[in-house]
């Protein structure tokens, strides 16, 4: 395939300069919000698991413009710009923000499939309780869960935490104290909601995976210089990060332990490949359609 070259070449086009502009300002304004009215933005905006009282369906869109320090703001933009440009000026603008959005979006469902994988058989243990409230069941919710609290929880779910450990304590002199099984059902309850919001994915990290991927494939003998100083060609570059994100999501579970959803960065790199894939094989890849 020869490679497409723009008549004329953009190093700030109009979708680029767009996301820019609404990722640094979502970025100003969580610092606004936070200060002036004590809301989290990125508790709002980011992307949390479908199920839970804190999704919300416009967030699979939101989530993508909401960063969570000035680094990762920082080195997703320069990468968006470092990339971007080139692909948006190969593809055209319009190409290039649905390109965009499908590898964003395809990021935040490969993160929460995976992440539902991971989920299922604490939550299965959590609705065998609530479907069959027995002291028995209590237990071996207890013996298998590692209940995720912290000093971060908030008060009143660490208050119910502390009841219903006195609870099932009671539940182990006495299978039949009613009051000690109802108040383990309440905090059981609560706590399925509280562990279903947890998982809260932000930031355009799964859409410039897709970019960098998108790079890889169509520039893929063009030269990236690691630290402006090691020459190596886009298509090697693009396949030791992809398998630097699936070593790192296997090994670290995700975001589950070392808070990076990697995942998410690998579904936008797949979406992203497929999208690229269906273009070129109906020759749709340089036209306006």
């Amino acid at each position: 395939m020869s490679q497409y070259s723009p008549r004329r070449f953009s190093y700030l086009p109009p979708v680029i300069k767009n996301l820019l502009i609404i990722n640094i300002l979502v970025y100003l304004a969580t610092f606004f919000f936070q200060g002036v009215f004590h809301i989290d933005l990125n508790e709002i905006l980011g992307l949390h698991f479908p199920g839970s009282s804190a999704f919300k369906p416009y967030q699979f869109i939101t989530y993508m413009f909401a960063h969570g320090s000035f680094s990762h703001l920082f080195f997703n933009m320069f990468a968006l710009w470092m990339f971007g440009c080139v692909i948006e000026n190969s593809l055209g603008s319009k190409k290039f923000l649905l390109y965009y959005l499908v590898c964003g979006l395809g990021a935040a469902a490969t993160h929460y499939g995976v992440t539902y994988f991971q989920l299922r058989p604490d939550i299965q243990l959590i609705n065998t309780v609530l479907a069959s409230p027995t002291a028995e069941s209590i237990f071996a919710l207890v013996g298998q869960h590692r209940f995720v609290i912290d000093q971060y929880a908030p008060a009143d779910l660490l208050t119910a935490f502390s009841t219903f450990k006195e609870s099932v304590s009671t539940l182990q002199s006495n299978n039949f104290d009613s009051a000690a099984l109802q108040q383990s059902i309440d905090f059981i309850t609560e706590y399925k909601d509280y562990y279903l919001s947890m998982p809260n994915i932000i930031g355009a990290s799964g859409a410039v995976y897709g970019i960098l991927l998108a790079f890889g494939m169509l520039f893929p003998n063009s030269m990236i210089y690691l630290y402006f100083f090691v020459p190596i060609k886009a298509k090697w570059f693009v396949l030791v990060y992809g398998l630097l994100e699936l070593f790192s999501g296997l090994n670290f579970g995700g975001n589950m332990t070392d808070n990076v959803a990697h995942f998410a960065h690998l579904g936008g790199m797949i979406f992203g490949f497929f999208l690229i894939w269906y273009w070129k094989k109906h020759h749709k890849l340089f036209t306006n359609e």
